[in-house]
């Protein structure tokens, strides 16, 4: 499978459309089990606490999953994503109610980085409760 987004038909500028990704303390024992992170933080609100947090907060590596899937349903492949990496500024707080945590994210192409290779780079922007979670999250992806 390979981008369905054309690399001739995108200019710098280009958003992508923006998508909410909700967070509840059940989803994070789902991501724990699936990723081997027990880690009491993400779980355990007293633990949480005792170590300064203000509540549970979700898994740094589950907010990145989250963020780039903006990027991977933008170009319909996963396979696109070349490079990715961002830099963790606060973490997503998850209450112990029915709503938990909404993590938003946009995303625009910054750059044209190779017209051989057909890469992009798209910078994202990552926010929970007005706060940004996220920083320098950016990917280099390959376009059809």
């Amino acid at each position: 499978m390979s981008a369905k987004i054309s690399y001739d038909e995108v200019e710098v500028g280009t958003e992508l459309p923006a998508q909410s990704f909700p967070v509840t303390r059940a989803t994070l024992v789902q991501y724990a089990g699936a990723s081997g992170d027990f880690n009491p933080i993400h779980w355990n609100e007293k633990f949480a606490i005792e170590v300064g947090l203000p509540d549970v907060i979700a898994h740094g590596m589950f907010t990145m999953a989250e963020a780039i899937r903006v990027v991977t349903d933008w170009t319909g492949d996963p396979g696109a994503v070349a490079e990715y990496g961002v830099r963790f500024t606060k973490p997503v707080i998850v209450p112990n109610d029915d709503n938990g945590a909404l993590i938003e994210v946009s995303g625009k192409v910054a750059a044209k980085l190779d017209d051989d290779a057909r890469t992009v780079r798209v910078d994202l922007t990552a926010t929970s409760a007005g706060q940004k979670v996220l920083g320098m999250s950016r990917a280099v992806v390959r376009l059809a």
